[in-house]
């Protein structure tokens, strides 16, 4: 009764909070509301008997990617009106096509790793050798959930190229 009581209150901060980060004018307030929504998230982990996800979550997101995000808020002249100019030398078609193909690369990839009867293939789970929730996590990313973990990489590497592109300044 008591964990069911924890879990509810918690989901209602996180769907509170969520609702503020979405409905407040000031973007600074709005990226803070996200500081609180991800460390309502990581208390529901704990909650959950995950703590090594509430510590990444903790660490990553509202460590890191706030952060991130207070710096592009604050740097960021949000009052100025968009620019009319558009570059002549994008290529659009071409970033189109080469989504198209890293998307078909994941499909095939994601294909792969399914046996005949449609589901994902998976080590036993009681071929485990390690005993800490931790270990546990760390034995299945990179035994039975491997091919989803390495399309994730790919996913974080191509944001990182395109993100690269995009902020490369012209000489």
């Amino acid at each position: 009764m008591g964990e069911a009581i924890a879990f509810y209150t918690l989901a209602a901060f996180i769907l509170g909070f969520a609702v503020l980060v979405v409905s407040t004018k000031d973007t600074v307030h709005s990226v803070l509301f996200l500081v609180l929504d991800f460390l309502f998230v990581a208390a529901l982990y704990v909650l959950l008997s995950a703590p090594f996800l509430a510590v990444i979550q903790i660490l990553v997101y509202a460590g890191g990617i706030v952060v991130l995000y207070l710096f592009v808020v604050m740097l960021v002249n949000l009052k100025r009106p968009p620019e009319a100019h558009q570059d002549p030398r994008r290529r659009s078609k071409l970033g189109f096509g080469l989504s198209v193909a890293v998307l078909l690369e994941l499909v095939a990839v994601g294909l792969i790793g399914v046996n005949e009867t449609g589901r994902p293939v998976t080590a036993a789970a009681s071929v485990m050798p390690v005993s800490g929730n931790t270990e546990q996590v760390g034995w299945l990313l990179y035994t039975s959930y491997l091919i989803p973990f390495e399309i994730a990489s790919m996913l974080l590497l191509v944001a990182m190229i395109g993100a690269i592109v995009l902020a490369k300044r012209e000489l």
